[in-house]
């Protein structure tokens, strides 16, 4: 299912997670059954998620971390997706440039860059070389929890 001429609109009204179904379908002038049907397929097809996003800066003891990631292999598909399943990785992204994957990873007092790479990195094969960049100050990053 492709995003249609409501789905965009549904987006940027779930912006508000609090919002009813009820005053997004009125704001939308479409019915609120359509807009429940609609939320649901996007979310079945996996267009969408509804979940909580956290902003790292306004909790005490976490921080985010970019890693960029040089791999000595080109199964950059498997390898990224190998990177996903490590503990305190946001996401992860192909990428072009001089590295191969970006990470967005969350980390914790008990669980910072040095844990993440010496306990999470360590895993996966192939890994030619890392370079992190932290994040100090964000404007509109939030992510999801993944502790």
């Amino acid at each position: 299912m492709k995003t249609d001429d409501i789905s965009i609109p549904i987006f940027k009204q779930l912006r508000d997670g609090r919002k009813s179904l009820k005053k997004i379908a009125e704001e939308l002038h479409v019915s609120e059954n359509t807009v429940r049907s609609k939320i649901h397929k996007l979310t079945e097809q996996g267009t969408m998620e509804i979940s909580a996003i956290v902003n790292p800066e306004k909790i005490a003891g976490h921080s985010m971390v970019i890693i960029g990631v040089k791999l000595a292999t080109m199964d950059l598909v498997s390898k990224g997706e190998e990177f996903s399943k490590l503990n305190g990785v946001v996401s992860v992204s192909v990428v072009t440039g001089r590295f191969d994957l970006i990470l967005m990873v969350l980390l914790k007092q008990d669980f910072g860059l040095l844990e993440f790479f010496t306990e999470e990195v360590k895993k996966i094969d192939q890994v030619q070389s890392v370079e992190s960049f932290v994040v100090y100050k964000s404007y509109n990053l939030t992510v999801p929890y993944v502790f």
